[in-house]
Parts: C-alpha cells; structure tokens; sequence
C-alpha cells in the first residue's frame, strides 16, 4: 500500500461538479493499493499517517502530529501510484490492484482512520476527480507500507 501524504491548509475533491470531500488544515492522502496488501499493509499506514510529526510545534519545529493539531483527513484512491515506469513510455498498472477487492481495501482504511479521528472525508473510489491541494510548506512525503522506500 502506498501513500501520498501532503501537509495541507485546505483541500477538496469534486464529482461531477460535486464536492464529495473537504477539509481545512490536515492532511490530504492519495492511496494506492497493490495486489498482495493486507489489512497488516493498513494499519501500518493507519498508524503511521496519523502519527508523523509533521506540523509545526509553538517553536516552529515540525513536532506535532494529525492527532495533536486536531487536523482533518481527506483519502482519495489513486491506483496510478502503483504504476511502473521503469519500460517504456507507458505505465504498467500490473501491480495495481482494482475493482471491489481494492475498494473493500480503501474503505477499510478509511473506516480504521474514522474510529481514531471521528471525521474523514473522501473523494469517490474508482470516479474521475478533480483533486484541490493548498499544500501548507510545502510538505509532501511518499509512505510505502512494504518499505521500499
């Protein structure tokens, strides 16, 4: 499983000329979801995401975590960060894992992180979205829960 994790001031997601997702300062994760990920693969992100001390602390040291600032979440599903670029000029998706088995993935994430948070937004697994970042920093960090990088 993998993560795009953005230190945001504000951020949304629009359908269809909807606003399915919307949050002011937190965290803004784009979620990718590989063919071998477990619910281990979930709560290594969970727990991660919500405890990186990536906010500034009254000395203006990045100290605080999600939790400790009482920010927001929004997760949006984003199979293309399982694509391989390494051959050609055209991604390969092949590790990606689609359909329902991911979305049943992404919402189980998403339900872990509202039992700890009380709020998460989302955009609309597998629609085309138009996503709205206001990255605070800026602060971007890529999360793989198999530690490749």
């Amino acid at each position: 499983m993998r993560a795009v994790v953005q230190r945001v001031k504000s951020s949304k997601v629009i359908v269809e000329n909807n606003i399915t997702g919307s949050i002011q300062q937190g965290l803004n994760v784009l979620l990718g979801i590989e063919k071998n990920d477990t619910i281990e693969d979930i709560d290594y992100l969970k727990d991660k995401i919500l405890n990186l001390r990536i906010f500034e602390d009254e000395n203006g040291k990045m100290n605080k975590s999600l939790l400790e600032v009482n920010g927001e979440l929004l997760v949006v599903s984003q199979f293309t960060l399982y694509g391989d670029c390494r051959k050609g000029r055209r991604p390969n998706f092949m590790e990606a894992l689609s359909g329902k088995e991911a979305e049943v993935l992404y919402n189980e994430f998403v339900n872990k992180c509202l039992q700890i948070l009380g709020k998460v937004e989302t955009g609309i697994f597998g629609a085309d979205m138009k996503v709205f970042i206001e990255n605070d920093g800026p602060v971007t960090l890529l999360l793989d829960s198999k530690k490749i990088f």
